[in-house]
């Protein structure tokens, strides 16, 4: 696949930002702390935290790393606590105002579309939301993870498998197949186990495996 420009990159994630800046303007209280795809936390704290990594440049990523003395999980809780704010509404203004925001910690852009598809997912799928992603971006998402292994081990995971998108044009590896839609094939390989049960083929058994990659 042909590079992406950062310009488009940054429009794309403007865009999944605001989608779900709209899809969660209705919640209730309730539906704010129903927990997400990532564990122990809940659908308010991934918002959060998306609000936290769009509002956090190189200086104040490596600052934060020193403080916590390299305890990167620490880092990102309290990132995340700084963006909760008074209350749900709060932390769905917060998340508003980074929607246009270039703002990023040491990561490429491709990174920061990644971030913000799979746990825009996170959130949606425990609060039965389903969104319809773009072709073009779901594959450039895609294409990203089943090359590399920064932040969440992803290239790792689908070792020795075919992954087919059945939906766009993504397909990478040989071995056991696995298809079905880009976002479904993405989710699993950023080890969202529950998401194989979206999926097709003789290798989903394995991919579900290796859901505790780290």
């Amino acid at each position: 696949m042909t590079t992406l420009p950062d310009r488009t990159v940054w429009s794309m994630i403007r865009a999944e930002r605001a989608a779900l800046a709209d899809d969660l303007a209705g919640l209730t209280a309730g539906q704010w702390a129903t927990p997400s795809l990532c564990d122990g936390l809940t659908v308010r704290e991934v918002l959060a935290h998306l609000t936290a990594g769009a509002s956090l440049n190189t200086v104040r990523w490596f600052a934060g790393v020193v403080r916590c003395r390299f305890d990167f999980d620490r880092q990102v809780a309290m990132r995340l606590a700084e963006q909760l704010g008074s209350g749900p509404a709060d932390t769905l203004d917060r998340f508003r105002r980074v929607v246009p925001s270039t703002t990023r910690p040491p990561l490429p852009a491709l990174a920061m579309l990644g971030e913000t598809v799979v746990h825009g997912e996170d959130i949606r799928r425990p609060l039965g939301i389903r969104r319809d992603y773009p072709v073009e971006t779901v594959t450039a998402v895609a294409e990203y993870y089943r090359g590399t292994d920064l932040v969440v081990v992803a290239k790792g995971r689908i070792g020795g498998l075919k992954l087919v998108a059945d939906d766009g044009p993504f397909s990478t590896g040989d071995g056991a197949l696995v298809s079905g839609r880009a976002v479904d094939l993405v989710m699993a390989m950023t080890g969202r186990a529950a998401c194989c049960d979206e999926l097709d083929g003789d290798g989903v058994g394995i991919l579900r495996g290796r859901a505790d990659l780290r």
